[in-house]
């Protein structure tokens, strides 16, 4: 089963192909998705990758959580499921 993780503390200007990217030498990114605000079209400067191999998964949270990325320490953990909001 594929395991998503949350990045957050990106770069506004990071995009989806830029976030795979970063994340490619762990294993083979099964998707990679930067969150747009859908009033400005901007990024919100968090995203998610997907990785199909568990331990790829595990090996990039432990590597890529605190380093910097274009200045800023980034966020990197399992993504928790998505809850409903009211």
């Amino acid at each position: 089963m594929a395991k998503k993780l949350f990045v957050g503390n990106l770069s506004y200007n990071v995009n989806d192909e830029q976030l795979a990217e970063m994340f490619a030498s762990f294993g083979d990114v099964a998707s990679a998705a930067v969150i747009i605000d859908r009033q400005t079209g901007r990024s919100k400067g968090f995203g998610f990758v997907e990785f199909n191999d568990d331990a790829a998964a595990d090996a990039a949270v432990s590597e890529m959580n605190g380093k910097d990325e274009g200045g800023r320490p980034l966020t990197v953990n399992e993504a928790r499921p998505k809850t409903d909001r009211f």
